[in-house]
């Protein structure tokens, strides 16, 4: 047994072998939290999720930790423009991500720091780059020397001479128009720190290292985030938690986006999904259905037919568990998932191909649900939701089970009790022998979005 992951830093699939036998330490970078989470957003955090519940499968002790970043230059920019507190709007869209989290079943981080509570620990980590001749304070602000770290942009692969440094408003005094913010001079009416260069607020990238240092050491396992965080952020954090002596990440892993017409949703763009209004009209468990079997190197080019395909892929899966669960009651997930399936996650978290063995056992399931066959559906429904666990997505498991899960969450129970109130009506019609108004009634069920399948225990409906 050996976990594969593809390393970014390496530009290739290495054997995982963690830095403590038996345990994982994984940083993401979450959410910056200028405005509420779409979609793209939510699937690193759903990717990193499936990667957390294999190491845990695979019985990995496993901490995670995935940062909020609660003050940045857009966060203060969204400020000026609605003119409220920075901290108002941080907080507001805090809790519209972990809510996005929440819906579509991540499971809560170990840790989950926000910026503005570690900056003791930034300027703890600026005064040893100072030392060691790494950075330098230029008018309040503080940089890093990208010349003096020789290891700049391998994570990368750029060439330093072609170099264009992204930089901020307010960024002067810089010796190489390359070197980056670690700290950032206060202006009339932004939210400052004092620190022993003055007053001002961290960067970006300052924040990721120094809370990485904190929580997971000098020396951690595994660094996680979107594509385009490789350059600047990632390599910038790289520059500095190395230069001030730590070993950093061993493994970089980054997921793919979600793209519209081919360009990266953003928010900027204004193409942007937000999960507030997709689980409006798209069950949650559909939704992380969606975003998180793609293999998480692949990109998604969102459309409302891949929503429905998804959806309807589903509904095989749960019409087999419900099929299995009428006939036999209630069955516990397998101890061990299938070796195909396994050897799939193994291999840089094969989800495409482990899901594949989701639906031949399915199959094989429904064939044996056919002749009769109660010992093998049984055995088959244990297997599919021991796989569904690891990917978050057993519609059996309490977090999906407790909850309402049709659209329009809150009114499932009600157009249940109605619907049945209808089908009584059909049975007593066939009862009396009316077998045309029992038909009618099920055409009109149908038309209406409802599909119909008579049971041993009587009629079941579902949405088409």
């Amino acid at each position: 047994m050996t976990i594969r992951l593809y390393d970014t830093s390496a530009r290739q699939i290495r054997d995982f072998t963690p830095i403590t036998p038996g345990c994982v330490s994984i940083y993401l970078c979450g959410a910056t939290v200028q405005a509420a989470p779409h979609i793209g957003h939510i699937r690193s955090g759903l990717n990193f999720d499936i990667m957390r519940r294999w190491f845990a499968h695979r019985g990995y002790d496993v901490t995670f930790v995935r940062n909020v970043t609660d003050i940045d230059d857009k966060i203060i920019k969204k400020s000026a423009e609605q003119g409220r507190p920075w901290w108002s709007i941080g907080y507001e869209n805090e809790r519209a991500f972990n809510s996005g989290y929440d819906v579509l079943g991540c499971l809560p981080p170990t840790y989950e720091p926000r910026a503005t509570g570690h900056v003791t620990e930034m300027v703890e980590m600026m005064r040893g780059l100072i030392e060691r001749g790494h950075a330098y304070e230029s008018e309040g602000n503080v940089y890093f020397d990208v010349r003096s770290f020789p290891g700049y942009l391998q994570l990368s692969n750029q060439d330093l001479d072609n170099l264009l440094q992204p930089s901020g408003e307010g960024e002067t005094g810089k010796r190489d128009p390359r070197d980056f913010a670690m700290w950032k001079a206060a202006k009339p009416g932004e939210p400052s720190w004092e620190t022993p260069w003055g007053r001002g607020r961290p960067g970006w990238h300052l924040e990721c290292s120094a809370m990485a240092h904190k929580y997971l050491g000098a020396a951690f396992d595994i660094h996680g985030g979107g594509l385009d965080l490789i350059f600047p952020h990632h390599e910038n954090e790289i520059a500095q938690a190395k230069a001030f002596g730590d070993d950093f990440a061993a493994y970089w892993v980054h997921n793919a986006w979600v793209t519209m017409s081919g360009e990266k949703m953003s928010k900027s763009l204004g193409n942007s999904v937000l999960v507030s209004e997709m689980v409006k009209h798209w069950r949650p468990i559909v939704l992380r259905y969606y975003l998180g079997t793609p293999h998480y190197r692949s990109m998604i080019e969102y459309s409302e037919e891949a929503l429905r395909e998804a959806e309807s892929a589903f509904a095989r899966i749960e019409g087999f568990i419900q099929r299995v669960v009428e006939k036999a009651g209630p069955v516990e997930p397998a101890a061990e998932v299938p070796p195909a399936f396994a050897e799939a996650m193994d291999d840089d978290l094969g989800v495409p191909q482990a899901l594949a063995i989701v639906h031949t056992t399915v199959r094989q399931g429904n064939s044996a649900l056919t002749a009769d066959d109660k010992e093998s559906a049984v055995a088959r429904l244990a297997e599919v939701r021991a796989m569904l666990g690891v990917l978050g997505l057993d519609p059996l498991d309490p977090q999906w089970a407790g909850a309402a899960s049709g659209r329009g969450d809150d009114l499932h129970g009600v157009v249940d009790s109605l619907v049945r109130l209808v089908l009584e009506q059909r049975q007593a019609a066939r009862g009396r022998k009316d077998y045309a108004t029992a038909d009618a009634i099920r055409d009109q069920l149908q038309q209406a979005g409802l599909a119909i399948e008579d049971t041993p225990s009587g009629p079941r409906w579902s949405l088409t």
